[in-house]
């Protein structure tokens, strides 16, 4: 059975979600905003950014981060084809969903210094405190972040 899985799974053509045919799910459903991309390391953040139930646009998986320590650089991750995707699909927003940890940081900086110029609105997704947390016991990075990601009341 783990081989027929094996067997039968494939990269989305558009995506490179894993799928079992030639588009994802995601990307085969006209009713998602092709407008909107959310760029992400591997396949299983779609899965939690997918549970959130917050998003409805498209997804673009790197296949990685930048890693220079393990020889990961931009030529490794599939950043042309995300240049190619925003092109053709004429996509408005960028949403940069990798891992808020330093390599994570990195592919997101680097990706959004090569699509400003290309005139669409690049975003981060925000980081910091979880729900139900407490301040005394988070980590000065965390803190900050929340704090950089703060955001208006609304009353």
């Amino acid at each position: 059975m783990i081989v027929e899985v094996k067997e039968k799974t494939v990269l989305c053509s558009a995506c490179f979600n894993v799928t079992v045919s030639p588009l994802c799910p995601i990307c085969a459903d006209p009713r998602r905003d092709a407008t909107q991309l959310c760029v992400v390391e591997d396949p299983r953040d779609i899965v939690a950014v997918e549970r959130t139930r917050e998003f409805r646009g498209r997804y673009h998986v790197l296949g990685g981060a930048l890693s220079p320590i393990e020889g990961v650089g931009p030529e490794q991750l599939r950043v042309r084809e995300l240049l190619a995707r925003i092109e053709a699909d004429e996509v408005a927003e960028v949403i940069l969903c990798t891992n808020p940890n330093l390599e994570g940081d990195a592919t997101a900086m680097y990706l959004a210094r090569l699509l400003r110029p290309l005139g669409v609105k690049v975003t981060r997704i925000a980081s910091g405190l979880p729900v139900g947390g407490d301040l005394e016991y988070a980590d000065e990075l965390t803190l900050g972040r929340a704090l950089e990601g703060r955001r208006e009341v609304d009353a």
